[in-house]
């Protein structure tokens, strides 16, 4: 009797659990068709944002192979880390020969319901963003900006520092530090060099009033009128676009690729 009861129980709890994959494997999102890397289900980016971003990683998928999607939605239906997974499964994000995707889904915090952050990693970039990594930046790039509806800005941060990070720039165990009590020293620096440039901005002053028989305060006032001319000429025909300093002319996204994700990367809320 005792073992009839256990495996009805058993059988149960599997029938409750098959149902529950199956309601969030419902809930995940088709994947776009055209296919785009931004994906603002939940409507929090303006146009402009969007196109940005799109610009943004359509580049660095070009020229990296490695693919960062953003999926932001209204509802999870279930756990947000396996929301994200299967995001990153269902629509192949990054390229099936590296398994090198990334997956940033965002769920905005709504009246009665708090806001979800995860980044999920394919394979192939579990090693330059490991989880520990990835929480890090979810905790000081995203949700600092999303607690003040940033979010755009919590987004971008989040992807320079994940370019720089699967670019190589610099290892996972240089990222954070400034969080972790190097502050001061940074502080130190930025004092010292303004100290610099006020010095030598006083001296230049100085000089150029005892040159044209001026006071000091009508030097400052002239020199930052010649400074701000040479500027624009030097300046004045820059290419750079509303990209962040990249040029808009990507060509586009073309397509994910087939990548895989084994449960690598970590998520927070607010």
């Amino acid at each position: 009797m005792k073992i009839t009861s256990l495996l009805l129980l058993l059988f149960l709890f599997l029938g409750s659990y098959y149902s529950l994959g199956n309601n969030e494997l419902e809930c995940i999102p088709e994947k776009p068709n055209p296919p785009v890397l931004v994906n603002d289900f939940a409507n929090i980016l303006t146009e402009n944002q969007v196109k940005i971003l799109e610009n943004d990683l359509a580049l660095f998928a070009q020229e990296t192979t490695n693919q960062i999607c953003i999926v932001t939605v209204n509802e999870l239906c279930g756990d947000k880390a396996l929301f994200a997974y299967e995001i990153g499964e269902k629509w192949g994000v990054g390229d099936a020969r590296f398994n090198n995707g990334i997956v940033i889904l965002i769920k905005p915090k709504l009246e009665r319901e708090k806001g979800e952050a995860f980044i999920a990693v394919g394979y192939g970039l579990e090693g330059k963003i490991p989880d520990a990594l990835a929480k890090k930046i979810v905790e000081n790039e995203m949700i600092p900006n999303f607690k003040e509806g940033n979010y755009y800005e919590g987004i971008y941060n989040a992807i320079l520092v994940i370019e720089k990070l699967a670019r190589e720039e610099f290892p996972p165990d240089q990222y954070g530090k400034q969080y972790d009590g190097s502050f001061g020293f940074v502080l130190f620096i930025f004092l010292s060099l303004f100290g610099l440039f006020f010095f030598y901005a006083i001296r230049r002053a100085k000089k150029y009033a005892k040159e044209h028989g001026v006071s000091i305060g009508e030097a400052f006032r002239d020199l930052e009128k010649k400074d701000r001319k040479s500027s624009s000429n030097h300046f004045g025909g820059s290419s750079w676009g509303s990209s962040g300093g990249r040029s808009s002319g990507s060509g586009g996204f073309g397509g994910f690729g087939g990548g895989h994700f084994g449960g690598g990367g970590a998520g927070g809320s607010w």
